[in-house]
């Protein structure tokens, strides 16, 4: 837990959770694999910044939030979500979900239709995913890689851009250029990728051997989810592909798929015309 997030006691048991943005539209915001509330908390940002009230949750094995059997299926976890926005006294909300979050989301939506007004799927995993390189990432949630990562944000800022940019993206050696390029001579954008590199190190690892675990073999109620949901996907994804959005608009009852042309699995922050991408979501959310 950081100076950002809190330990709620739920119904179910003990959730770490950043709550951001004050008295505005309450927004659940699920994150990937890995994540945590951190991540939550960072990509919601425009949300708040949008006038909503955020509210980002560790899932099991993510940072605070402990691992059980009893929390460890897509099903459980969302009903672990909605015990969160019990103990915050938050009855309706909008929700948005990202990567690896999509699973707990859409179980959560299917399960609640009184209570979920709008769902937005960003990149998100609507069906069975193989983890290709798990051993890559598994070194990250130790004290030395995570070091490591810090060291080379700190000390190589734009080396790291780069990776995280076209590790994330099966893009042409131009696009690839054209958006590292971008991303490092905006700001804001610069800004987002190093924050997240932090938000997918140190204490994951239980959570990330779970989602790893649980997702080969999904089985996702998407043809119950009754709120209108936004998905949100970059053609050129490498990480979660589109196909997950076409076959989550194919079993939606009500869905729209807006695609980001050449971008990367971090398109909706940092990735071709984000900032109309964004207002896209805030306008569905708001909804």
């Amino acid at each position: 837990m950081d100076d950002t997030t809190q330990v709620i006691e739920t119904d179910l048991g003990p959730v770490e959770v950043a709550d951001s943005g004050g008295a505005g539209p309450a927004v659940l915001f699920v994150h990937g694999t890995p994540g945590g509330a951190d991540q939550g908390a960072l990509m919601g940002r425009f949300l708040v910044d949008a006038g909503f009230r955020v509210v980002a949750p560790s899932r099991p094995g993510y940072l605070g939030t402990p691992l059980s059997e009893a929390t460890a299926t897509p099903a459980a976890q969302a009903a672990l979500h909605v015990a969160v926005l019990d103990a915050l006294g938050v009855d309706t909300f909008a929700l948005a979900c990202w990567s690896g979050g999509g699973p707990s989301s859409y179980e959560l939506a299917a399960a609640h239709p009184d209570r979920v007004r709008t769902m937005a799927a960003i990149a998100a995993l609507s069906g069975p995913y193989t983890f290709e390189h798990p051993g890559e990432e598994k070194p990250l949630f130790t004290r030395p890689g995570a070091w490591l990562m810090r060291e080379m944000a700190r000390h190589a800022p734009k080396s790291v851009v780069k990776a995280m940019t076209t590790e994330e993206g099966d893009l042409t050696k131009e696009q690839a250029k054209e958006l590292v390029t971008a991303t490092w001579e905006d700001e804001g954008r610069r800004r987002f990728v190093l924050d997240w590199v932090e938000t997918v190190i140190g204490r994951r690892g239980a959570g990330f051997d779970n989602d790893r675990a649980r997702y080969a073999d999904l089985d996702l109620p998407l043809d119950r989810v009754t709120a209108p949901v936004l998905l949100v996907h970059a053609d050129t994804d490498s990480d979660v592909p589109i196909s997950h959005s076409h076959q989550a608009a194919g079993r939606l009852p009500r869905s729209e798929l807006r695609t980001v042309t050449g971008g990367t699995h971090i398109s909706a922050w940092a990735g071709p015309d984000e900032t109309a991408t964004q207002a896209a979501i805030v306008e569905h959310l708001r909804a």
